[in-house]
């Protein structure tokens, strides 16, 4: 029986691909020991004991980026959280350690490999953090999203997907999709995203250039998001949701999307082969802009700067884009040229191959002894 400690938290694009590799390993091995190591401030708090893991929790540990006295004590503390994530992995017999990223990674990553535990690392983002640089010195098992993240010894194994997301069949969910949202079945759908919360920019945008989107003989399924002020429009064929718990009928009904460029949602728009504009969250350190550069690169997506994102920018570029249906289709085929459907498989196969290893190496050190 193999036990795992998967590593990570903090934010949705941590702990979303660190639960689906959970649930699959759990599918593959229902006898193995499933245990997650994050914080208690992460959203990993609430998310994991709901999917019925057991959350064993460190403190959070910011890395300090200027001098003070916080940075002064970080030195102890990381020390303090090493030992005793040394002491969890002798306690519970972890088999191997997989991290995502976030603040439980990286003393993780230092906790296994002084242990003589092997580490797998899982990057989403095309820019790494600073957590998986680190494991990947420490790990030959490193797995990166995108073809054009520059991590040591990575290797693409693409996003571990939602269930729903990762099986989506578009075609044969698209009538059940557009009797969801009361669209128009002979109208092409424009999907509008900003994620749960939405994004300002894309609403405020959106709902200014809706007429010339309407106008091209295009619908325009608007999520809003939640914190948000759009809340009603007077145009037909201009649908506003303010949450939408069924993204699988969302983005079965769409035929063009544009979004923020998270890692999640890159992956998932490139699996499902949809065309898109790409407006990354211009707040952090860039890394929504790296994660489109593989599909705009192939031709998938357009990426447009968010002070650039302006109803004169959607009329000059996007309508005379939703005009022409052909390059809309070549655009499809192009964005699911780099995507990947499989990304859990390829997770999991990446963790096990790193287990088989580890025991072969075990056994045939312990018959080097015995001879």
């Amino acid at each position: 029986m193999t036990t795992y400690l998967l590593a990570g938290g903090g934010t949705a694009g941590h702990v979303n691909p660190l639960l689906a590799v959970a649930d699959r390993l759990r599918r593959r091995e229902p006898d193995a020991i499933v245990l997650v190591l994050g914080t208690a401030e992460g959203l990993e708090a609430r998310l994991v004991p709901q999917r019925g893991y057991e959350l064993l929790t460190v403190p959070r540990l910011p890395f300090p980026r200027k001098p003070s006295a916080a940075a002064l004590r970080f030195p102890g503390r990381l020390a303090g959280a090493i030992d005793g994530i040394r002491s969890l992995l002798a306690q519970h017999d972890v088999d191997v350690v997989v991290g995502f990223g976030g603040y439980a990674a990286a003393p993780a990553y230092v906790a296994a490999w002084r242990s003589k535990v092997p580490v797998v690392v899982h990057e989403a983002n095309a820019k790494p953090g600073m957590a998986n640089v680190l494991g990947s010195f420490l790990s030959s098992h490193v797995g990166v999203v995108f073809r054009s993240t520059r991590l040591r010894g990575g290797r693409q194994v693409g996003m571990p997907l939602r269930d729903e997301i990762e099986s989506l069949d578009r075609r044969a969910h698209r009538d059940e999709a557009v009797a969801s949202f009361d669209l128009d079945p002979s109208r092409p759908t424009l999907l509008v995203t900003g994620g749960s919360t939405g994004a300002r920019r894309l609403n405020e945008t959106m709902s200014k250039a809706a007429v010339g989107v309407l106008g091209a003989g295009w619908q325009i399924l608007h999520i809003t998001g939640e914190k948000t002020d759009l809340t009603s429009t007077d145009l037909e064929g201009h649908h506003l949701v303010r949450y939408c718990d069924r993204m699988d009928l969302a983005l079965s009904a769409a035929d063009f999307v544009v979004s923020r460029a998270g890692s999640a949602t890159v992956s998932e728009l490139t699996a499902l082969g949809l065309p898109s504009v790409l407006v990354p969250y211009p707040v952090g350190n860039g890394e929504q802009r790296h994660n489109a550069t593989d599909v705009v690169g192939a031709g998938g997506a357009l990426l447009v700067a968010d002070a650039d994102f302006t109803p004169a920018w959607v009329e000059r570029t996007l309508v005379p884009l939703l005009l022409d249906r052909a390059v809309v289709a070549d655009m499809a085929v192009r964005a699911a040229s780099v995507g990947v459907r499989d990304g859990t498989d390829r997770t999991v196969d990446l963790v096990l191959d790193a287990v088989g290893r580890a025991s072969s190496s075990s056994q045939n050190s312990d018959l080097s002894e015995t001879s």
